[in-house]
């Protein structure tokens, strides 16, 4: 009898761990699916162009011939390698995944897709960049409005502090 029921438990607990792999199988493909809708492979473009504009800042310091182009364009074509190896989409998405799925039920995840999906989804998607750049800009110039107070604050603890010690 106990042998019996040591294979009801086995079975039970093969059948239990089989739904969790395909629990765990559907949240990560919601999350991958998640983040293709907002296209999160795109999100190192900005990395890739900045490090392609450092080496033509470099070349045109270096006040270097036209006729060098192609020796740019070859190293500019190693840095796209050196970052597809260290930020490449295929060595991202794993993380990415393994964040979101961890972050958010795969309930969550299905709703996050529905709206991201939707037509006022797709203009949060669109309109998000610019919205973040132009809320820095408001933030940074209302800071600025603060550095000469907080400045004088540092200066004058300075002086409470006196004379560093040797």
């Amino acid at each position: 009898m106990s042998r019996f029921r040591v294979l009801c438990a086995a079975s039970l607990l093969l059948c239990a761990s089989g739904q969790t792999l395909a629990d765990a199988a559907s949240h990560a493909a919601a999350a991958e699916k998640f983040l293709q809708v907002v296209r999160a492979d795109k999100l190192t473009v900005p990395v890739y162009a900045q490090v392609q504009q450092m080496f033509a800042r470099r070349f045109a310091e270096a006040k270097a011939p036209q006729s060098k182009q192609p020796l740019l364009e070859r190293y500019q074509a190693r840095a796209n390698t050196a970052l597809d190896k260290a930020v490449g989409w295929d060595k991202l998405k794993p993380d990415l995944v393994k964040l979101y799925t961890g972050t958010f039920s795969e309930s969550e995840m299905k709703d996050l897709l529905e709206f991201y999906q939707s037509p006022l989804g797709q203009k949060v998607l669109q309109s998000m960049p610019a919205l973040t750049a132009q809320s820095a800009q408001i933030t940074q110039a209302a800071l600025e409005a603060a550095v000469p107070e907080v400045n004088k604050l540092l200066e004058d603890m300075q002086k409470e502090l006196g004379e560093p010690k040797k």
